[in-house]
């Protein structure tokens, strides 16, 4: 059990991440102040140093907290759904990706958007959080190529000198997936928080879809598409199984 020292630093911490996400909110990353987070929850500014050193570090914390809370929510979706259902758990993934970013843009922001002068995030404490979605992206690709559940090959070749990258990535997620597949995810990955990117920051324009959730209903289906995944729990095909043994001879 944590020691009373250990639970009152545990409740500072939480509840500077909270101030900070409201600040982020409301100024925005750049103009971050422990100065006025100190003043928020109610202690002089050196005692928020004891805590949080630098604003750097604040925004870490806070870009930490994000990517947790991302992960989690698309993590908690895709899991819902059934194992077998592909294509259900790449529109489950997908949405809740959408879901978080419009009910927290900032905080979306602060992940995908503009980078913040001066700060860069310590790879160490945010590569593991920050892959979460894309190690989903990966694990669903590799189990429908491993189970024959695709509808067709992605119509392109892999150039050689994307091999070695291709392997690395393999090793990096513990995963057995074509260079072919591996890089339909990738293009999946992009379309997805592109998708989702220009809808929170505004980039269509305020009158060019009414439907935003039915634009990208399209776009989640012509990703599947991409990636070859099926809409359906039936049986693959013969082809489907044709075309997996194909691809893992080809890795």
């Amino acid at each position: 059990m944590p020691t009373p020292r250990e639970q009152a630093r545990a409740r500072t911490m939480a509840d500077i991440v909270r101030i900070g996400r409201e600040h982020l909110a409301a100024v925005g990353p750049a103009q971050l102040s422990l100065r006025a987070v100190a003043r928020d929850l109610g202690v002089v500014s050196s005692a928020v140093y004891r805590y949080v050193p630098s604003r750097d570090e604040l925004l870490t914390l806070l870009v930490v907290d994000a990517y947790a809370e991302l992960g989690e929510a698309v993590a908690a979706a895709e899991a819902a759904q059934s194992r077998q259902d592909f294509a259900g758990r790449w529109r489950a993934l997908g949405g809740a990706v959408r879901s978080w970013a419009l009910a927290e843009p900032s905080r979306y922001a602060l992940l995908f958007g503009t980078p913040v002068p001066g700060y860069a995030a310590p790879a160490e404490r945010t590569t593991g959080p920050g892959t979460r979605v894309i190690a989903l992206i990966l694990t669903l690709v590799a189990d429908a190529e491993a189970a024959g559940r695709q509808a067709a090959a992605p119509p392109c070749g892999v150039p050689a000198s994307l091999a070695a990258d291709a392997e690395r990535v393999r090793q990096e997620f513990d995963l057995a997936v074509s260079d072919r597949m591996l890089c339909a995810a990738v293009l999946a990955w992009v379309a997805l928080f592109g998708a989702v990117s220009f809808e929170v920051f505004g980039q269509y324009g305020p009158d060019t879809f009414a439907d935003p959730a039915g634009l990208f209903a399209v776009q989640q289906d012509l990703a599947a598409g991409v990636l070859g995944l099926r809409s359906s729990l039936a049986p693959p095909t013969q082809h489907g199984v044709a075309q997996a043994v194909r691809a893992a001879d080809d890795h």
